[in-house]
């Protein structure tokens, strides 16, 4: 076949509308898509402006040439009209083979009729879906506020009663009472800003503050429980840090506070560290770098992709065991994007857990100029990348350091000590009828024994049920009875 009889039948059986014509606007040729879908047997010898009007004009200056797409009204024979998405191309005088200097034009135009009508469909879909999330953000916003009332004058109330209250079993009870007050306030202050976060409506709200006072104030709300636990805890901020910085100093406290407190709260031996380090600035502008390390029950691989899920925990026996909404992780990563920066989590099962963010926050005049005197405030990306690798492999190093795999293994030296520590605290919370802090020593005893015999996790078991329910002489016979199978075998 020549290459000309190839590109009629091209331009024939092309499936979009394409039209030649001349300057003076009279079609010379139309293909079969343009015939069937304008409704014409015939088009040679009309003039264009029958199918496009008068919207459809070619001034001096060649205006619609050059290739740009331009929206068009097509006019079928009997006046209707659809959408088209066309565009018009002068055709190289040289290539053509007669008409002398006439210049001929060619208009290639897709029906676009389907194209709006899902473009509308999805801007309809589009705004009926922000209706949605409209309503239910206001719906759940007047629930939680209207919660926060009831559970405040719950919690009022049992505090009044707890100052006045003498009976030890009543004031288990009312402590009780006042724990489930403070952990609902927790979740519904996580729901209101997951609410607003998914609305779109969250403002950060920077200012200037202190940021050693800030760590010293997390260190603060955590180092008493986490040190009650038998956990080491330590904070490490880099002196590059100026005193004084501009950043919205509740929600980087917010998201501190969660990290810390998922460290407490899968951690029962060895150690928490937090670390903060200056990684890079650029002017007023400068990056923390913030690392939450435990040594605690770690999450596997293939679970890490459902921690920054709302309303998802990497298993469903974790949030029975270990309570919790699934939302905490999810609003830290959005309050971390929302100040500039990202947030990662590098874990190994049984062997910890590394959450590690980044966040951009602003320097006054004085503390830029400060800074700029002790090191440079430019940093190249090679500065940059390994000064954060080094880092990285620090805090890897300290992770992998924190505890031994015989710490687990019963029968080692290191789980015979870890459970007299644990037991001897145990003892103690219950001597000094701290129930809730027994309760918590008589889990870390039962994980520790997790690999013992039957017999011995048993006893471990009905010693946790004892404390459970605060029975004292239930609880110091099956302490005795199993510090025996486990201290003297």
């Amino acid at each position: 076949m020549r290459k000309k009889d190839l590109f009629q039948f091209s331009m024939d059986n092309a499936l979009e509308i394409i039209i030649v014509f001349k300057h003076n606007m009279e079609i010379i040729y139309a293909n079969q898509t343009a015939l069937r879908k304008l409704e014409h047997e015939e088009l040679e010898g009309r003039p264009v402006t029958d199918i496009f009007h008068a919207e459809f004009e070619l001034d001096e200056n060649d205006r619609l040439i050059g290739g740009e797409l331009h929206e068009m009204m097509a006019y079928r024979s009997n006046n209707t009209c659809f959408p088209v998405k066309a565009r018009v191309l002068l055709y190289d005088e040289e290539e053509q083979e007669a008409g002398g200097n006439e210049r001929l034009y060619i208009c290639m135009a897709e029906d676009a009729s389907k194209i709006n009508s899902l473009e509308k469909e999805a801007v309809r879909a589009e705004q009926e879906a922000q209706k949605a999330l409209k309503v239910k953000s206001e719906f759940v916003a007047n629930v939680t506020h209207e919660l926060r009332t009831p559970v405040n004058g719950i919690l009022g109330n049992t505090q009044e009663l707890l100052s006045s209250e003498t009976d030890n079993d009543r004031i288990k009870l009312l402590r009780l009472v006042e724990r489930g007050c403070r952990d609902m306030n927790s979740i519904i202050n996580n729901i209101l800003d997951f609410s607003k976060l998914e609305a779109g409506k969250f403002i950060l709200e920077p200012r200037r503050f202190n940021f050693a006072n800030m760590i010293e104030y997390v260190k603060g709300n955590h180092s008493n429980k986490i040190t009650e636990k038998g956990l080491d805890f330590s904070v490490s901020v880099s002196p590059e840090i100026p005193e004084y910085i501009i950043g919205d100093e509740l929600r980087i406290v917010q998201v501190l506070n969660n990290l810390i407190s998922n460290a407490y709260k899968f951690t029962s031996v060895g150690s928490i560290h937090v670390e903060v380090v200056k990684t890079a600035q650029t002017g007023s502008r400068m990056e923390l770098f913030f690392m939450v390390i435990d040594t605690g029950i770690g999450i596997d691989k293939a679970d890490q992709d459902k921690l920054f899920k709302s309303f998802s925990q990497v298993d469903a026996s974790i949030s029975r065991k270990y309570g919790g909404t699934g939302l905490g992780l999810n609003i830290c990563k959005q309050l971390v994007e929302l100040m500039g920066g990202n947030i990662h989590v590098k874990s190994e099962a049984g062997k910890g857990t590394m959450f590690s963010f980044n966040i951009w926050v602003e320097t006054s005049e004085q503390e830029t100029e400060g800074t700029a005197q002790k090191n440079e405030t430019e940093n190249t990306a090679g500065e940059y990348d390994s000064k954060r690798q080094v880092l990285l492999n620090k805090l890897e190093h300290l992770n992998n350091e924190g505890v031994s795999d015989k710490m687990w293994k019963f029968g080692e030296a290191e789980n015979l000590h870890e459970l007299e520590k644990k037991m001897s605290k145990l003892i103690l919370a219950v001597e000094m009828e701290n129930w809730e802090k027994a309760e918590m020593f008589a889990e870390t005893v039962k994980q520790l024994l997790e690999e013992a015999p039957s017999e011995v996790r048993s006893a471990a078991l009905r010693l946790k049920m004892a404390v459970q329910k605060g029975d004292y002489e239930k609880t110091t016979a099956a302490f005795d009875k199993l510090k025996k199978m486990v201290l003297l075998t």
